[in-house]
């Protein structure tokens, strides 16, 4: 309904060249809004006020010139000016009478913006460590990147998503490890199993089922037991058995252990509906060159020099705390080169935007890498950094413990177990991703109004249960009927209903735009909310043919709006509850 607005002052502005110079910069759509109160009219634009200073002219005035040369227009009622200039468009019922029929024409495309080539976007999330199966954090993570790339595809972008799988460094040393360690206990050696190895019950399955021909029992390792704290005595036990072992034999343990890991990961994410068009490898930016590359782009910026042996980034020139070793004394390359050589790698490859969603702790990474890409001959504004706030589960009022230890939650996969795919989806999203997010295991699993997801899907169901009725009365719906007897569409609910439903194209660039799904949840739960009042105060299925027509191309428009809206959230529209 907005381009209706703003297609009708584009129209006016450019009967007013005086105006011109004003309004080069301003773009229309930005000075439009829903307003708060109907009396207000429908949409209000500021556009006058915002363009006072510019054009030197009062916003009185300059309301009064624009509304004089608006045309008329079957889909404007009347058009008011309001205080200091404010414009109130009032639109009439046969502009929300058009929408209605464009819903249903449109169905799944309805709200879907056309492709465009530009700007491409990557986006990267979950990208958990390949040490463990996913938990529930992981799971808003993705919950949230799957509607976000759902979001910018429906506003018509290019999104290719990503998974930036971590399987160099000493995490994968210390998988390998532990599933070797596993696996001399199961040949009767005893094993004092460290502290910063991985203990879940994980490791000693894929211990169970990975081809250890070749390995050696190395049933020495603990004879003299290493000194230290934890991570040091991890360090010895990975050093002494690869000397055990030999590298190969290690690297073959600890591959078998990551590909392990990681098809369990994948197949986690893929039952929960998300996936990715590209798993990227940490290992292929060593194999392909790409930290190389990487290194000497900032080399030849002049951003890097040399400090006790080792090389390190001028990150403070970027806003940085302080600056950053890329390869230490010993020659190694550090985390962080490996992390602004992907980056250098995404935008290499052709990407314009890059949209990273991470753990609340990576608040310094955005300017570090930031700073990379700007040294590197990009620009820090090609990197988007969401950082997605914690989760704490709820059962009885209690908070649940997550820990494999107390037997309680820690996995995504248990709590989709618990709750189902469609209220976990639902639930992640339905607060901002920067929030803290309490999850209500007793409220998710609930059939009543309380839970939000079942309330959206009953409206849809009962929609559906609606045109069985009809059937099993030996009734027919006449679309074409129906759309020419909406003006029989009077009652206030059905006013509320049409108004809701008008505005999801609204909500769906403002939740693409801000990447903010938890508005889409909130729309949806409104629309419902409008649905359910509605479906309790009047009858459908009337004698009248053509009210009976109209209302049931209401209820099916409402029907498409509801589908389409929960599809990008990842839950199903079911036709029965």
């Amino acid at each position: 309904m907005k381009p209706i607005i703003s297609q009708s002052l584009a129209a006016a502005l450019a009967n007013l060249p005086e105006l011109a110079d004003a309004v080069a910069d301003l773009p229309v759509d930005s000075t439009i809004e829903r307003t708060r109160d109907p009396g207000h009219g429908d949409f209000a634009s500021n556009i006058a006020m915002r363009l006072a200073k510019p054009a030197r002219m009062s916003p009185r005035d300059i309301a009064t010139q624009i509304v004089e040369q608006l045309e008329d227009s079957a889909e404007l009622d009347k058009v008011e000016i309001a205080g200091p200039g404010f414009i109130n468009f009032y639109l009439s019922a046969a502009a929300y009478h058009a929408e209605l029929a464009s819903i249903l024409d449109q169905g799944e495309a309805y709200g879907r913006q056309p492709a465009r080539e530009r700007p491409k976007i990557l986006l990267e999330f979950v990208s958990a460590n390949p040490t463990g199966p996913l938990h529930v954090g992981h799971g808003r993570h993705a919950a949230f990147g799957a509607t976000v790339g759902n979001l910018l595809e429906a506003s018509g972008y290019p999104v290719t998503r990503e998974y930036y799988v971590n399987d160099a460094g000493r995490q994968m040393d210390i998988l390998g490890l532990s599933v070797y360690l596993r696996w001399l206990e199961s040949t009767g050696v005893a094993v004092d199993f460290p502290d910063g190895g991985y203990r879940g019950d994980y490791i000693r399955d894929i211990a169970a089922t990975i081809d250890t021909s070749g390995a050696s029992v190395a049933d020495d390792l603990f004879t003299d037991p290493p000194d230290g704290d934890k991570d040091e005595i991890v360090d010895a036990l990975i050093a002494r058995t690869k000397t055990a072992l030999g590298q190969e034999c290690f690297g073959n343990i600890r591959q078998q252990a990551l590909e392990s890991i990681r098809a369990d990961i994948e197949d986690d994410l893929e039952e929960f509906g998300v996936t990715f068009d590209r798993w990227f490898s940490e290992q292929s930016l060593t194999t392909e060159g790409r930290i190389d590359a990487a290194l000497a782009a900032l080399e030849k910026s002049g951003t890097v020099y040399e400090r006790d042996g080792a090389k390190w980034f001028r990150a403070t020139d970027f806003g940085d705390e302080k600056d950053r070793v890329v390869v230490r004394a010993n020659g190694s390359k550090t985390y962080f080169a490996s992390d602004i050589a992907y980056h250098f790698d995404k935008r290499e490859r052709g990407f314009d935007h890059l949209i990273d969603i991470l753990g609340a702790d990576h608040h310094g990474y955005v300017i570090r890498v930031g700073g990379g890409l700007d040294a590197m001959g990009y620009s820090a504004d090609d990197l988007e950094v969401k950082l997605v706030q914690f989760v704490a589960l709820y059962r009885g009022g209690e908070k649940v413990q997550m820990s494999t230890r107390s037997g309680e939650f820690e996995t995504l996969r248990e709590l989709r177990a618990e709750v189902g795919n469609d209220a976990a989806r639902f639930f992640y999203v339905s607060r901002g991703h920067d929030q803290h997010l309490d999850f209500d295991l007793d409220i998710a699993k609930s059939e009543s109004n309380d839970n939000p997801v079942y309330y959206i899907q009953y409206a849809h169901a009962r929609i559906a249960s609606v045109f069985r009725q009809l059937g099993e009365r030996s009734l027919e719906w006449d679309s074409d009927n129906g759309r020419a007897s909406l003006s029989q569409l009077n009652e206030p609910q059905e006013k509320s209903l049409m108004t809701s439903l008008s505005r999801y194209p609204e909500v769906i660039e403002l939740a693409a735009n801000n990447r903010a799904p938890q508005h889409l949840v909130h729309y949806l739960r409104d629309l419902a909310n409008d649905f359910h009042t509605y479906y309790n105060a009047h009858a459908f299925i009337v004698d009248d043919a053509g009210l009976r027509d109209a209302r049931l191309l209401l209820i099916a428009a409402t029907r498409v709006v509801i589908a389409n809206g929960l599809a990008i959230l990842g839950v199903s529209a079911p036709e029965t509850m």
